[in-house]
């Protein structure tokens, strides 16, 4: 099992890291939220997963090991993948999840793409006694950094295209968000995501 992966970000694209890792590129399949704490060239260390199919070997990769744990659980849940795994993480940090699913905060689930209400009855039900409590006060989302490689509204567009959303609706939800994301003194990546979600969701 790779347990970690660090090096310099090598690449960056809709969904993956690539980081260099003794003169070879690994490709990391990455959360918008993770990926948008990561600058081209500059140093960073994911925690990782690897994911065993027949046809192909695929590494995920998280801000921390708690992340890549709670990761691990929601995949072993019936009907969900590794992909599905990767697209709670990308709504909700893991307090948050043990919150919403210690409440059987149904809504909370239906916010994830791919997840409606009859599923996300099931995934409650399936995840209660799995996720353990909250480990602490939910932390905000890390900030995006004014010096980034790309400003928020590419950083966006581009997780909502990993998440699975046509480019059209990517764009009208970034245009949705922009009065908030105005509004902020340091533009947070994690909590726009949040609401452009919430407001594609109510649109679909």
């Amino acid at each position: 099992m790779i347990a970690f992966v660090q090096g310099p970000v090598a690449a960056l694209t809709a969904g993956t890291a690539v980081v260099e890792v003794g003169g070879v590129g690994l490709a990391v399949q990455c959360t918008p939220t993770t990926l948008a704490g990561l600058r081209l060239g500059e140093p960073a260390r994911l925690a990782t997963s690897m994911v065993v199919r027949e046809d192909s070997l695929t590494l995920y990769g998280f801000a921390d090991d708690d992340e890549r744990a709670t990761f691990e659980v929601l995949q072993a849940a019936p009907g969900v993948g590794p992909r599905l795994a990767q697209a709670i993480l990308g709504v909700h940090s893991p307090d948050a999840l043990r919150l919403a699913v210690a409440g059987g905060d149904e809504k909370a689930l239906i916010a994830v793409p791919g997840i409606g209400k009859a599923k996300a009855q099931k995934l409650l039900l399936e995840y209660k006694d799995k996720l353990g409590a909250p480990l602490g006060a939910v932390p905000a989302q890390k900030p995006l950094a004014a010096s980034g490689p790309a400003p928020w509204s590419e950083q966006l567009h581009a997780a909502l295209v990993g998440l699975g959303y046509a480019p059209r609706e990517a764009d009208e939800a970034v245009a949705a968000v922009t009065p908030e994301a105005e509004a902020q003194s340091s533009t947070d990546v994690g909590a726009l995501l949040r609401l452009a979600l919430r407001g594609l969701n109510r649109t679909r």
